[in-house]
């Protein structure tokens, strides 16, 4: 009973239907009387449940009551369900993937409150899709859509679904990659001819979800995502936040699916100029002719983190937290724009393991440590360019509450050696 399932409870109530709820904390179920619902275990109860709103975060096969949740499977739904039954005559753009799915959504919707549509970002970004209520009124909505959400959804739809792209994350809870493929494929499911769907060509997983479009027999019209085809447009963004390649390749979607909104060139071209990116996202918090320092707090894998490795020279890199079930880290193509690693966190063995004999490095415990010694490293290159790149590829578990104060400290600490000087 979060925030997901609070909201449920707000719209269901406004149906008149009998709603019972629980959650093993036994705070939230003393905060749940409030709403004035029932609250008890469901479950042991004789009546008969019409339907089961999971929250995101549920595995059933594993938790205390898989058996009875797997019994009744068929009766499971989310919240983006609900969402689709309360929002049939709105348009709906949903956006998946494993990286740049909060920043996607961020774009189109500067792009199409240029345009001058009434627009609303929901969803996994932060605001829970039933906050938006039940509307009256006309309005295109942009959901961030998870594949813990997409997973036990039954009935719901999107106008124009976007997969950003796919690499291995959340294993630990679909056990393997192609499982992981199926469920964010599942975002094209239902639609109709009248819909679009998008596939970034470039990722190493397009055959397999093309596969499945094909052998769904999904019926909306399929656009392959590849930057080289809009190299025009992308030549006249003049917006730095463009120039990493990850970014690149949001930008592209987003102006995909404008063109199919019958937006203008240049109405788009005005939007993306004056796009901000979001805070811990490849976000520069400090720039001069020597230095770049970066907050990449958001970057909980290696694969997020590799498309700022990719991006920049220079860079010294701090790295660590608690990694990805089964995450793979490939220096190849990015080691010769590494000059020196800083470990922190508590799984220090993990990622000195991934970059012993590879890339030259410094465990560093914290994210002060690590701040000090690049300092102290950067004294013996004083008239070279550097960067500065906080990407974790982890998450922030073992020492922060989440990326976001993750982030803000690092920001903080940049903040106060760069004013200083």
């Amino acid at each position: 009973m979060g925030t997901t399932g609070y909201s449920a409870v707000k719209i269901l109530k406004k149906l008149n239907g009998k709603i019972i709820c629980w959650d093993d904390n036994i705070k939230i179920r003393k905060d749940l009387k409030k709403l004035k619902v029932s609250v008890s275990k469901f479950w042991l109860r004789k009546e008969i449940i019409d339907f089961i709103v999971i929250s995101p975060g549920i595995d059933i096969n594993n938790c205390r009551i898989k058996k009875y949740l797997n019994k009744n499977i068929k009766k499971i739904i989310t919240d983006i369900d609900i969402f689709f039954e309360f929002n049939k005559k709105n348009t709906i753009i949903s956006v998946t993937g494993t990286n740049g799915k909060s920043t996607t959504c961020k774009i189109i919707e500067k792009i199409l409150k240029t345009a001058k549509y009434k627009v609303k970002t929901i969803g996994n970004i932060g605001t829970p899709v039933l906050s938006a209520g039940i509307q009256n009124k006309k309005k295109i909505f942009i959901l961030e859509v998870s594949s813990y959400q997409l997973q036990y959804s039954k009935q719901f739809k999107s106008n124009h679904a976007l997969i950003l792209n796919v690499s291995p994350d959340h294993l630990e809870r679909h056990k393997n990659i192609r499982n992981y493929i199926k469920i964010k494929s599942k975002i094209f499911f239902s639609q109709k001819k009248e819909d679009y769907s998008y596939i970034n060509l470039e990722n190493k997983y397009a055959k397999i979800i093309k596969n499945i479009y094909k052998s769904k027999k999904i019926k909306s019209k399929l656009f392959l995502i590849k930057k080289t085809n809009y190299e025009p447009i992308l030549k006249k963004i003049n917006n730095n936040y463009f120039k990493n390649q990850g970014n690149i390749e949001n930008l592209c979607f987003a102006y995909a699916l404008a063109k199919n909104l019958k937006i203008k060139n240049n109405t788009i071209i005005k939007a993306i100029n004056n796009f901000k990116g979001l805070p811990h996202r490849q976000e520069i918090i400090f720039s001069n002719k020597k230095m770049l320092c970066i907050n990449d707090s958001k970057a909980t894998s290696f694969d997020a983190t590799s498309q700022s490795l990719s991006s920049y020279k220079n860079i010294y890199w701090i790295v660590g937290g608690v990694p990805k079930y089964k995450d793979y880290f490939n220096f190849y193509k990015v080691k010769k724009n590494i000059v020196k690693t800083y470990i922190i966190g508590k799984n220090i063995s993990f990622f000195e393991k991934k970059v012993k004999n590879i890339i030259n490095y410094k465990i560093s415990h914290t994210l002060q440590n690590a701040l000090n010694n690049i300092y102290v490293d950067l004294e013996k290159v004083k008239n070279l360019h550097s960067t500065i790149l906080f990407s974790p590829a982890a998450a922030s578990f073992d020492q922060y509450d989440n990326f976001e104060t993750r982030g803000n400290f690092f920001r903080n600490i940049i903040f106060k050696k760069f004013n200083k000087n």
